[in-house]
């Protein structure tokens, strides 16, 4: 039980399809008491998916509302405080994703960077005074992105560079306190989120093709979740700052996501 005695709030949770969901349930089998912290129109879909571990409390969290995560902070203070903090939060308008990135509106650029990048950086803040005299874990979800070209991904890839270098520079001010913050770089997984990037089903079909790390399974969320259960146990306490690639090596190749409509 990696996770006994820890308390955990999961954010992001927008199906049973969605990685954070996956992290939810493999906190709670490891022994973790899990809180998920969802967007206000999510709030009756992840209840009845908390119901499936026992009756999760669920928290409604508007991202973009400073009094609203503020509010959440005080919550699970309240009830005991935090040790771990997931956030797998990602945004951009479908006109976004789907004309070029030349096209990107002012508007459709900023409620990206914010829902996408600040969030973490506000959730942080928030949480950071209950979880530092607890060795507490951030972690982000994050995708290869950031670092190259993916054509459909556009300013979500602009936002995901953007949450890494915020890994950073909050691993650097939380460590101060004892908090150790990182994200994971996953593979291709058939989330909600996911299927709205033009071209995902024909890259994720090259991946299945094409990783270097070979097993008989489909690449799926569990993987990404095993790698969170490691980032939220006390056998990361000594990594901080880092990007974890969950990928099954795929972001070593030279030609990476180049199999796009």
């Amino acid at each position: 039980m990696l996770l006994e005695g820890k308390t955990a709030v999961v954010s992001g949770v927008a199906d049973r399809h969605s990685i954070a969901w996956r992290i939810a349930q493999r906190f709670h089998e490891e022994g973790a008491k899990v809180t998920l912290l969802v967007l206000p129109r999510m709030i009756d879909r992840a209840e009845k998916l908390a119901t499936e571990l026992g009756g999760l409390k669920v928290i409604s969290c508007d991202v973009m509302s400073d009094e609203d995560i503020e509010r959440s902070g005080t919550e699970c203070s309240a009830d005991g405080g935090t040790d771990i903090l997931v956030h797998s939060i990602a945004f951009a308008s479908r006109r976004a994703l789907d004309e070029p990135f030349v096209t990107t509106t002012r508007d459709e650029f900023r409620d990206a960077l914010d829902i996408s990048a600040y969030s973490l950086v506000a959730l942080t803040s928030a949480f950071m005074p209950q979880m530092a005299s607890r060795g507490g874990s951030v972690m982000t979800l994050t995708f290869g992105g950031s670092l190259r070209v993916f054509p459909g991904y556009n300013v979500m890839g602009v936002a995901k560079a953007a949450l890494e270098a915020s890994v950073r520079y909050l691993a650097h001010d939380c460590g101060q306190r004892g908090v150790r913050v990182n994200a994971i770089s996953a593979g291709p997984v058939k989330t909600l989120s996911a299927r709205g990037i033009k071209g995902f089903t024909r890259m994720e079909k090259a991946a299945q093709a094409g990783f270097p790390l070979r097993y008989d399974e489909p690449f799926g969320a569990d993987e990404v979740a095993e790698s969170a259960l490691f980032l939220a146990s006390p056998l990361s306490r000594g990594i901080t700052g880092q990007v974890v690639y969950v990928d099954r090596g795929l972001s070593i190749l030279g030609n990476a996501g180049a199999e796009t409509d």
